[in-house]
């Protein structure tokens, strides 16, 4: 074999980083950052937080791993694709390795639910299985969630409301509007890199019959959901103090928002003009931008203890 051919090959690590989509993981980071956070000290247990954290992380990751094994099966994932390398379809990894990738990292997500549900009591694991169940239908089963332009709407659902939620639930066994109108602030975020995701891939999708929502909207109308994504996070931000914790001052309840800002409108500005595989780069930043709102929300409501 050739030097060249040696080098062009990844190593197995490399593999599995290209495999877990690294980039997407503030995903399911922020949710577990923002409900931990509105979580009273007195309630709060390092165990229950690290396993709820693991819940979310382990599922994300086979949540790529599926889609980049149903994806390749189903011809979704063709040579032109724009988005990061897929592994089955690059011939990368076997897709009997892929799915057993998929296996092992719903095992250990479920390993640490089980320990949320001895602490939290049976009602979780209704939960924890429609969660599960949303990992594996998402991209595979006789009716994919992403295939009929339900992708947006299972990230904020299961992003937004039942991991940010579900978060706080854990600890306190209780739910709170605060957290509600948090989830759904950061959900919208989130369903924005969903559909950044679909609004590259709309060519290739609709060639291989994938009906997304950017798919269903076309190009202007996509761009012009994202804006309306983040506009409405803002407003879902400012009913959840504004509302649900109205001892904050105006000037405390904008904090998280100005702090957002800059990253907000640069993000606002790429999605009006990038193109094709430069929309990667708006991924990346839409991510970032959720865990920046988690992070700077969650502080804001420590600081105020």
């Amino acid at each position: 074999m050739s030097s060249t051919a040696l080098s062009s090959s990844p190593s197995p690590f490399s593999v599995f980083m290209l495999a877990i989509r690294p980039r997407t993981l503030p995903a399911s980071l922020s949710p577990v950052i923002l409900g931990t956070a509105l979580v009273e000290p007195a309630d709060f247990n390092w165990l229950v937080g690290l396993c709820a954290l693991g819940v979310a992380l382990f599922l994300q990751i086979a949540v790529n791993l599926a889609n980049d094994y149903f994806d390749a099966k189903s011809g979704v994932d063709g040579e032109d694709r724009l988005g990061p390398v897929r592994v089955t379809q690059a011939n990368f990894a076997t897709p009997g390795s892929v799915a057993r990738g998929v296996v092992l990292f719903v095992c250990l997500a479920v390993a640490c639910g089980i320990v949320l549900v001895l602490h939290t009591g049976w009602p979780l694991l209704v939960a924890g299985g429609f969660c599960v169940l949303a990992t594996l239908a998402y991209s595979g089963g006789p009716f994919p969630l992403a295939s009929h332009a339900l992708g947006e709407l299972t990230v904020l659902v299961f992003f937004g409301w039942v991991a940010v939620m579900g978060s706080y639930y854990v600890h306190t066994q209780q739910l709170s509007l605060l957290s509600f109108w948090l989830a759904t602030s950061l959900g919208f975020l989130l369903a924005a890199i969903m559909l950044v995701n679909n609004l590259r891939d709309i060519k290739s999708d609709r060639a291989a019959g994938k009906i997304t929502l950017a798919v269903l909207l076309g190009d202007s109308g996509s761009r012009l959901l994202y804006l309306t994504l983040v506009l409405l996070a803002a407003l879902a931000h400012m009913v959840a103090f504004g509302f649900a914790s109205p001892s904050l001052s105006v000037l405390q309840m904008f904090v998280p928002l100005l702090v957002c800002m800059p990253h907000a409108i640069a993000c606002c500005r790429d999605a009006r003009r990038l193109q094709g595989k430069n929309l990667n780069r708006l991924l990346a930043t839409t991510a970032m931008l959720g865990l920046i709102y988690a992070c700077a929300t969650a502080l804001l409501h420590l600081s105020l203890r």
